[in-house]
């Protein structure tokens, strides 16, 4: 099946507007494809602060290792079947461990602050403005380096993703459960197709 485009634009503050495209072709190994999306698409402008608020559910062995992010694109919030777009802040010190998506593309836009990313083992230093795009089965990682929160724009060609982060994930104000370490080896077995964490 051959490949889809994708483009999408993305504002942070005052800093000048960065096109992103994204290619991914569709198999039927996906567990999370959404084969249909009971939201019709609508074109939207979104605020800053626009989106569902969640908190993903720790890791047994990371109690407090919950983060947060906004939910700005996906199927269930403006209907796109294509594009999964959210917004998350890593606290000083904290960091995305290390892995790799098998399948897809993945962009980082960091938004605000400063850190590492850390590209099959090449290390660069970032800060607001720069933008880090990741080709399948590169592993990525990404620290805050800075002395506030570093904020980054992740996007990816297939809204399955969303449908992923949604089901370990918690509508931000809830009570957050760390996983159960069956409900982590679930989690981490289903989501093969779409992200390793490396060991």
């Amino acid at each position: 099946m051959p490949s889809r485009a994708f483009a999408l634009t993305v504002t942070a503050g005052g800093a000048a507007a960065l096109m992103m495209a994204c290619a991914h072709a569709r198999t039927a190994r996906e567990p999370y494809a959404d084969a249909a999306c009971g939201t019709r698409p609508q074109s939207r402008v979104l605020a800053e602060d626009a989106g569902e608020r969640r908190v993903r559910r720790p890791p047994p062995n990371r109690p407090g290792a919950g983060l947060a992010y906004i939910v700005k694109v996906d199927c269930e919030s403006v209907g796109s079947t294509d594009l999964f777009l959210s917004y998350e802040e890593l606290p000083v010190g904290s960091a995305i461990r290390p892995h790799h998506h098998p399948h897809m593309d993945e962009i980082l836009i960091i938004r605000s602050g400063s850190g590492v990313a850390v590209l099959d083992g090449k290390e660069t230093a970032v800060s607001a403005g720069a933008t880090v795009y990741i080709a399948p089965s590169t592993v990525v990682a990404l620290r805050n380096t800075g002395t506030g929160p570093l904020s980054v724009a992740f996007v990816f060609p297939h809204t399955g993703y969303g449908t992923y982060l949604r089901e370990w994930s918690v509508v931000d104000g809830e009570p957050v459960r760390p996983l159960t370490e069956s409900e982590n080896a679930a989690k981490l077995r289903r989501a093969r197709w779409l992200q390793m964490f490396e060991p």
